[in-house]
């Protein structure tokens, strides 16, 4: 196999450059440079408003499973809202491969959603709309939003399925135009719903998408028409430069060295042997290499991680380290070199599996990315949190509404404890930022009833710092259903440090009548009306020795 080096982001500075690269001086005024820090992160949380506002599906509208962005004419992200990290670091890649293969004019808009295309799964769709500003004939900037929509079709609902290949998963979308000239290309649109399970809910949440990057274009230009283009583009690169010299200033603070660390995935769902990470990170001066070499090649099941999903668990590890704010964008990613063999778990090629890796094994990268910082840096790094995203998907038909429905979710778990403060409980942790969805949410959009949510006490590790709890989730069918669960750490605990102890394994468990039985990390199953599925969370590593 070949490896991958330098990846710190194509389409780097070296590649094509920005609209304006070499037209304006590069000395700014600090003050104005928090200023517009603030308005251009501002305009894409306003972006993520408006998408959840709009949007049918519980999934983005109550847990929040959506990111904005915006990006300047070369694909460099320029400002973010602080939304999912799995989502922000792959964006760009996605957003550059849109630039690259489609020709975009004033009123276009383009999906994608494909994971060799810088997309994380499936049901991870992007939108990228170009924003011309007058006198110019290419974009000068672009809003991008992405959203994950409940189901896109594939073997099961919920488009999370145990597949062995990337077809089995769902509708694969190159970089296409949905919108030509500001309207809604519907032969496209309806070659998309008819390959889906819920086609209103799915338009719902698309249009929503539509709305947000027009929400982010209309305040772009209300920001020029105040400032003016030159001064909204000296500062658009400013920004980047000052997010990439503090990164620097993050990476020269960690001591010269190398670092290793490895764990497992569970298994890849398919069949049960434990999946390999691995990862050495090489520090001299302001100079970082992440190597993954050794990491197991890719596998049968669904939890390979394509390089965008990667790259983003990488820069948010990278993240963590920093001791002020500063803003997330390209400038922050350019300092980074990510090395990973093609073909690997960490890097795998067309057309492997892809659902899980997004959000199982990007969890497992940022545990053994973390594990190897805490050696150099013991102060900043905390235990392992739950190490899982806890992902369950359920789709029937719904006798109430007369109609088919599709239900997905990532269930909170416990975080690490860290130097000098406990582990928090409930908690969505590392690459997943959304929220559990209501119980009222849930039971008035499905037919559902949840018998139990609760704390689950005693799962966080012991130590001088102990770690979070993990919860309890308890979903009673009203109707039968095919669920599908894909989690991880039920075999393997998530790690403590310093003397900490590791926090409990989850378990997932399902109740038929009066007979229990247990679950592994990953199943595909039929329910009847009257089951009962338990999930019960990890907790996080405890950290440093526990207090006699």
């Amino acid at each position: 196999m070949r490896s991958v080096e330098a990846l710190a982001m194509p389409g780097s500075r070296a590649g094509t450059p920005p609209i304006w690269s070499g037209m304006y001086a590069m000395d700014y005024d600090p003050i104005r440079l928090e200023v517009f820090k603030n308005l251009l992160s501002g305009i894409a949380e306003e972006m993520g408003v408006t998408l959840c506002r709009t949007a049918f599906s519980p999934n983005i509208k109550e847990r929040k499973d959506f990111s904005c962005a915006l990006f300047d004419s070369a694909g460099h992200m320029i400002a973010q809202a602080e939304h999912i990290p799995v989502h922000l670091g792959a964006m760009p890649m996605s957003v550059l491969h849109a630039i690259e293969q489609v020709d975009m004019q004033p009123g276009d808009g383009v999906l994608v959603n494909d994971p060799y295309g810088g997309g994380t799964h499936l049901p991870d769709i992007t939108l990228v709309t170009p924003i011309f500003v007058d006198g110019l004939s290419r974009p000068a900037f672009f809003a991008a939003n992405r959203a994950h929509h409940s189901d896109v079709g594939g073997m099961t609902p919920g488009s999370m399925p145990l597949s062995t290949e990337v077809f089995q998963e769902g509708i694969r979308i190159p970089p296409v135009k949905i919108l030509v000239d500001g309207r809604i290309h519907h032969d496209l649109l309806r070659l998309i719903l008819a390959n889906v399970r819920t086609p209103r809910e799915r338009e719902g949440d698309l249009t929503a998408q539509i709305a947000a990057n027009r929400t982010g274009e209309r305040r772009l230009r209300d920001v020029i028409a105040k400032y003016g283009m030159v001064e909204v583009v000296r500062y658009s690169d400013a920004l980047q430069r000052y997010a990439e010299r503090m990164t620097r200033q993050v990476i020269a603070d960690i001591p010269d060295g190398d670092y290793s660390c490895e764990d497992y995935m569970d298994d890849d769902g398919i069949s049960n042997t434990p999946v390999k990470l691995c990862v050495t990170v090489r520090v001299r001066g302001q100079d970082i290499d992440i190597d993954f070499r050794g990491s197991d090649p890719q596998v049968r099941g669904s939890v390979n991680a394509n390089l965008a999903v990667t790259m983003s668990a990488v820069y948010y590890c990278i993240r963590t380290l920093a001791t002020t704010q500063f803003p997330f964008n390209y400038g922050c990613m350019a300092p980074v070199n990510i090395i990973a063999d093609a073909g690997s778990v960490v890097n795998c090629v067309f057309p492997s599996a892809v659902a899980g890796g997004n959000v199982e094994t990007s969890q497992r990268i940022v545990d053994i990315v973390l594990g190897a910082l805490h050696q150099a840096r013991p102060d900043r790094v905390a235990a392992a949190c739950s190490g899982t995203m806890n992902n369950v998907t359920v789709g029937g038909f719904d006798p109430r509404r007369g109609e088919h429905y599709t239900y997905y979710e990532t269930i909170a778990g416990g975080t690490g404890g860290r130097p000098g403060l406990p582990g928090m409980h409930a908690t969505h942790s590392h690459m997943t930022n959304t929220l559990n969805t209501p119980i009222e949410a849930l039971e008035h959009a499905f037919p559902f009833r949840i018998a139990q949510y609760a704390m689950r006490h005693g799962s966080g590790g012991p130590g001088e710092f102990a770690g979070g709890d993990g919860i309890i989730r308890e979903i009673e069918f009203l109707g039968d259903a095919q669920v599908t669960m894909l989690s991880d750490r039920r075999i393997r605990q998530p790690y403590g440090l310093a003397g900490g102890a590791p926090a409990r394994s989850g378990e997932n468990t399902l109740q038929h009548g009066t007979r229990r039985r247990r679950l592994p990390s990953k199943f595909n199953m039929r329910v009847e009306a009257g089951d009962r599925l338990r999930i019960a969370t990890p907790g996080g590593g405890g950290y440093g020795t526990p207090q006699p």
